[in-house]
């Protein structure tokens, strides 16, 4: 398979729009079914950490201002995700982030983001909840580190992503699976899923 960055951000609540800001990003470069490079880094926006997001994350005011700042970060970061395609575990919450913080230094996005979430859903229907932390243990990954930190969850993310691309060969009797048939799962209803990769046999294979 072609590379993907899988990334995740921990901000300071759920929207940019409402003014929330990214406080750590972390980037997992995964090719051939090996994670093949790795960005983390805390941001200091200039804003205070809520308590309620400390408690759920760990991050603190004192440890965000002593972190380079944002518009260095996201400088950084997407330089080193390039165009590659980009995934996220609800990549919904992800992606407002993503461009938000892109467009604070004058930049946007030229890729798609895939939803290692939605792709779960119609791969793995029969699992409890597509939280990652249950579909982790569900499909027995490793636990790189503390939920709710973006460097472990993006890991985690990328291990998920891998997982969800073996299924769908050993299910499917694929050679490989591309981005643009996983972009095509997030978008067909589950009992659709067998349609939708026959549609896409000769790109995969």
């Amino acid at each position: 398979m072609e590379t993907i960055a899988v990334i995740d951000f921990e901000t300071t609540g759920l929207s940019p729009h409402y003014g929330d800001r990214a406080t750590e990003i972390a980037a997992i470069l995964v090719r051939d079914g090996q994670i093949v490079g790795q960005y983390q880094n805390l941001m200091n926006a200039g804003v205070a950490i809520p308590g309620f997001i400390t408690s759920f994350t760990g991050i603190t005011t004192a440890m965000v201002r002593q972190a380079p700042p944002a518009r260095q970060v996201m400088a950084e970061v997407a330089d080193f995700v390039g165009d590659y395609p980009l995934v996220a575990h609800n990549a919904s919450f992800d992606s407002k982030f993503w461009d938000a913080e892109l467009a604070r230094i004058g930049r946007a996005r030229r890729q798609d983001f895939i939803c290692s979430m939605l792709v779960a859903r119609r791969v793995l229907p029969q699992a409890p909840n597509h939280k990652l932390g249950t579909l982790v243990e569900f499909a027995k990954l490793p636990v790189t580190g503390r939920y709710h930190r973006a460097q472990a969850d993006a890991e985690m993310t990328a291990h998920l992503t891998l997982y969800l691309e073996r299924e769908l060969m050993r299910r499917f009797g694929l050679a490989a699976v591309s981005c643009r048939l996983l972009a095509k799962i997030q978008k067909t209803p589950a009992n659709r899923l067998e349609h939708c990769v026959a549609g896409f046999g000769q790109r995969c294979a």
